[in-house]
């Protein structure tokens, strides 16, 4: 069975000797280990205002402290997502608000933002779902008009691009994931990004407990409490060998994007995902729109294919019934989206059989 989505690791023999000498080392926690990766990650996207964290999440909750969002505070955010986009938001006690999304894409739509907008409106949770890159023309312009920040959420967007720069320099928050099955992994971890410095300081006390590592602890003083956020050294270690790879890696998956953005055209019963101006994908899934989505996962799993929507669309949990909402082209969008494999382990074989497949109806 072709997998949907698969871990990649760097080969044994870089891997292994370098895990080995950082658990030896005598220092495993934060360190010199986690400014290295932070310095791979900063020439890698082109900024040097990058934090690595522990997770996704935590760079989602640092953003979301930093802009003050708290209890009485609306965040507009889009179902379309995994969970932790929006239950970060949750335990802040802030409210999500819904918006909707556009039916071609499945990403959140800018019109639909700005209807929701509020005098409460604290902040807009943007999602590059499955690495395709939001309308980012239309948010920064919506975040301009109305002086409300963006967070993108670039957890499954590692490598995408908008105006020919990687994603992460472009709004106030870049938050990404280096979760088990993302582009990149460090078995688990993540990053924040920002456009300037101005913010890092404050960033990296929110990471840890609220102290600062330029003073000693003894001559530390807490003005606000943080959380155990930061990355440790030994999956900071597993990063900068995994980044060694990630040109290689992500050309895989924007290739086999690519193919299928080709060969997938003009098909009975699918409809391609269009990617929006000056952006370009990082493809972490295959994103199409199928007629009759069942029997075609029915049929690619028949021919060892896996095939799946894979996320459970947010605004359904018990957690978030308050914020239910009408979302018809959510409703349209969730009925027809599915993801085929696409990742650095399809061949070129593979994804040939994969086209063949679909093209043989369902």
């Amino acid at each position: 069975m072709i997998p949907l989505v698969k871990t990649y690791i760097a080969p044994r023999e870089e891997m292994m000797p370098a895990i080995e000498n950082i658990l030896y080392s005598g220092y495993i926690a934060i360190g010199d280990a986690v400014k290295s990766f932070e310095n791979d990650l900063a020439a890698y996207l082109d900024n040097p205002n990058v934090i690595a964290l522990n997770s996704g999440t935590g760079a989602l909750h640092i953003a979301l402290e930093l802009i003050g969002v708290g209890a009485g505070d609306e965040v507009i955010s889009t179902p379309m997502t995994s969970e932790a986009t929006n239950t970060t938001i949750a335990i802040t006690g802030a409210k999500v608000v819904w918006a909707d999304v556009d039916p071609r894409t499945g990403l959140l739509d800018p019109d639909s933002v700005e209807s929701k907008i509020t005098e409460k409106t604290k902040a807009i949770m943007l999602v590059h779902y499955a690495g395709m890159v939001c309308d980012m023309d239309r948010f920064n312009a919506l975040s301009k008009k109305y002086n409300i920040p963006i967070i993108e959420d670039a957890a499954h967007a590692f490598g995408a691009k908008y105006m020919g720069k990687r994603i992460g320099s472009n709004s106030p928050y870049t938050c990404f994931s280096f979760q088990a099955i993302k582009h990149m992994t460090t078995v688990d971890g993540g990053a924040i990004s920002f456009p300037d410095d101005s913010q890092m300081d404050e960033a990296l006390r929110l990471g840890w407990f609220g102290l600062s590592k330029k003073v000693s602890r003894l001559d530390n003083d807490v003005h606000r409490a943080g959380y155990k956020y930061r990355m440790n050294n030994v999956n900071a270690t597993i990063g900068s060998v995994q980044m060694k790879h990630m040109d290689e890696v992500l050309d895989t998956y924007i290739s086999n994007g690519k193919y299928y953005d080709e060969a997938l055209k003009s098909i009975s019963g699918v409809t391609l995902v269009p990617y929006y101006d000056h952006t370009e994908p990082s493809y972490w899934l295959y994103t199409l729109r199928v007629e009759n989505r069942d029997d075609f996962c029915k049929i690619m799993e028949e021919n060892g294919i896996t095939a799946s929507p894979l996320h459970h669309r947010n605004d359904t949990h018990s957690v978030f019934s308050y914020a239910k909402c009408p979302l018809p082209n959510m409703d349209d969008w969730y009925s027809h989206f599915v993801h085929i494999p696409c990742g650095w382990w399809v061949t070129k074989e593979d994804r040939e059989r994969i086209v063949d497949v679909v093209k043989k109806g369902w």
